[in-house]
């Protein structure tokens, strides 16, 4: 042992460790090993390493497998993991063995010798052993998707769905502050008939209510937990009550309800769950990215474009022309879109994966889903705070342009028949006059007929207009 290295040791023999680091030798290996990408577990799923191998130490030392002393010092640094002292520790490249054993022996690893630390041995000195104590009950097999679902679950519930409800009050607030104002509907990105500005932005809200009980309905699958099946769904070498009580001291430290998995052989051989949470997400990128794109183009101009919508002037839009704002935060929504879309590609692939008794794209899972999380809340939230929250009417055009349209023709149908009314509306277009002009001058319509027909705010309700019946 040098100043700047100790020496560790597993089955293959000894590895040269950081003399600081709390990690171990098969961790070591792992990051010489597989110098991949750089990108590395996010905090979310550490934790949840953390919260596993509490629980599993919990329920093992009252059951009797674990000395309390050496099981309280795993607790306490297990808590410590938990709570982000050690992120630094987590060096593994993402891209690994598809079981995630090299994660999991990071955790029993940095655990073991933290704990060891706390009793007042040396680390490295194996008085706390990552394999016999921390990951007694366990196999990487079931641990890490365990921690695949904990992190999951927990990003959902605790970020992505109240980001997701502050950005469906925002919508709210503007459905209800933009109800008064009519506008002209467009499909086919054409003239249509007239909206409430109000009604369109409700159906931006009922998007992403929708989107919220969408990944609600994935929840109760993510709840599950494979651990106790060991090394194939077994639970050869764990106590038969292990399973059930770990889950409960999971959901006790969670505060969410996390329970033993239904069948452990499928909660080790396949990952549909995970699979199916980033379908969630992934509607709801796509309902996000849809809202961005309408509030861009409804607020396009300033004075060449739409114009019914002010953006908020978040930031300078150009480098070469002066006074130029851009839908920036609305933009950064969209790409977050593609990327989402990108990693669910990566999701279904390796969700449908695996061979026989273990799916083997477990850490590409987990970091997928747990990158599409932590990108949706955070867009969700900016979104709903920095661009929807700041966004005004402009009342004037709006009107301007419901008046101008050719689709108020469409009020005629009842009145004077659909072949007249495309008459006038073609007319109107003709001649640049509005089609009240027209159907007035051509003597369809009374000036108040005219009126009570093609009163825009009553084309924005159900019903036949000028009948009397």
């Amino acid at each position: 042992m040098t100043d700047e290295y100790r020496t560790e040791r597993d089955s293959l023999g000894e590895m040269q460790v950081p003399a600081d680091a709390y990690w171990g030798a098969q961790t070591q290996r792992a990051v010489e090993n597989f110098p991949i990408s750089g990108i590395t577990f996010s905090r979310r799923f550490v934790r949840a390493l953390g919260v596993v191998k509490k629980g599993a130490a919990q329920a093992n030392v009252e059951l009797g497998h674990l000395d309390e002393e050496a099981g309280m010092a795993v607790v306490e640094a297990a808590d410590e993991v938990i709570a982000g002292d050690h992120d630094d520790q987590f060096p593994v490249d993402v891209f690994q063995t598809g079981s995630g054993t090299s994660s999991n022996m990071n955790a029993n690893e940095v655990i073991a010798n933290r704990a060891a630390e706390i009793l007042g041995h040396e680390i490295g000195s194996r008085e706390v052993h990552p394999n016999d104590h921390v990951n007694f009950g366990q196999s990487s097999n079931d641990v890490i998707p365990t921690a695949m679902h904990v992190s999951a679950l927990e990003a959902v519930e605790k970020d992505l769905i109240p980001a997701l409800e502050t950005l469906r009050d925002e919508l709210a607030a503007k459905e209800q502050a933009f109800d008064g104002i009519v506008k002209t509907g467009r499909t086919h990105l054409q003239d249509a008939t007239p909206v409430r500005l109000g009604q369109e932005f409700g159906g931006y809200r009922a998007q992403i209510e929708k989107g919220i009980e969408r990944v609600h309905h994935t929840t109760d699958h993510l709840a599950e937990l494979a651990l106790g099946g060991t090394a194939v769904g077994t639970g050869l070498n764990t106590d038969p009550e292990f399973p059930a009580l770990a889950a409960e001291y999971i959901a006790e430290e969670t505060g969410l309800p996390f329970r033993e998995a239904d069948n452990h052989f499928e909660a080790q051989a396949a990952h549909d769950a995970m699979s199916e949470a980033h379908g969630a997400l992934r509607v709801v990128a796509g309902s996000m990215n849809k809202i961005a794109n309408d509030l861009r183009l409804l607020a396009s101009g300033p004075r060449n474009g739409l114009g019914e919508l002010d953006q908020p002037e978040n930031q300078p839009g150009s480098s070469i022309m002066p006074g130029k704002i851009n839908p920036v935060v609305a933009e950064a929504v969209n790409q977050v879109h593609k990327q989402v879309v990108g990693n669910d590609a990566a999701v279904s692939a390796g969700a449908a994966e695996g061979q026989i008794d273990l799916n083997l794209y477990k850490p590409v899972l987990a970091h997928n889903v747990l990158e599409s999380t932590e990108m949706l809340a955070n867009s969700a939230e900016t979104f709903g705070e920095k661009f929807v929250a700041k966004l005004e009417a402009d009342r004037e055009v709006c009107e301007e342009q419901v008046e101008r349209s050719m689709a108020l023709a469409t009020a005629l149908n009842p009145a004077i028949g659909y072949d007249r009314a495309s008459k006038v509306a073609k007319q109107a277009l003709a001649e640049d006059k509005t089609v009240k002009q027209v159907a007035v001058e051509e003597g369809h319509l009374t000036e108040a007929e005219a009126d009570e027909v093609l009163d825009p705010m009553a084309m924005t309700e159900p019903g036949i207009l000028g009948d009397e019946d």
